[in-house]
């Protein structure tokens, strides 16, 4: 059997307040036995689990790999403007008039990740 992802891991400056900021962007939890402070914390959502580990040294650079969210019960720009509530910043924003396209955002710590189209909406294609 080959191997399975077990988690996406996330190098973080304070993993507790970043997994806070992934489990309302990903409706998911946080473990029980995540605390502020701790070095490492878990994210459980349906469609991913993400482990933030604490790191010293600041992003600097683009990330090599990203995340792409597709909303579930809403549109992409719903989603957008929910996420950006919650403390997500835009980079770049590549909708095309036609209503395809993503948009680029930065977590609370500068990770970048994507937002695309719900099913739904391109369906409608």
């Amino acid at each position: 059997m080959s191997s399975l992802i077990r988690h996406v891991t996330i190098d973080a400056a304070d993993p507790y307040v970043l997994a806070g900021f992934w489990a309302q962007a990903l409706d998911g939890s946080l473990a029980d036995d995540d605390f502020p402070g701790d070095p490492m914390a878990l994210v459980t959502s349906a469609g991913a689990t993400l482990l933030l580990i604490k790191v010293d040294d600041r992003k600097e650079v683009k990330n090599r790999v990203h995340l792409d969210l597709q909303p579930q019960d809403r549109t992409r720009d719903e989603e957008v403007q929910r996420l950006l509530s919650l403390g997500a910043t835009l980079q770049a924003d590549h909708r095309r008039p036609d209503g395809s396209g993503w948009v680029t955002l930065h977590d609370p710590e500068g990770n970048e990740f994507c937002v695309e189209r719900s099913a739904a909406e391109m369906a409608e294609d």
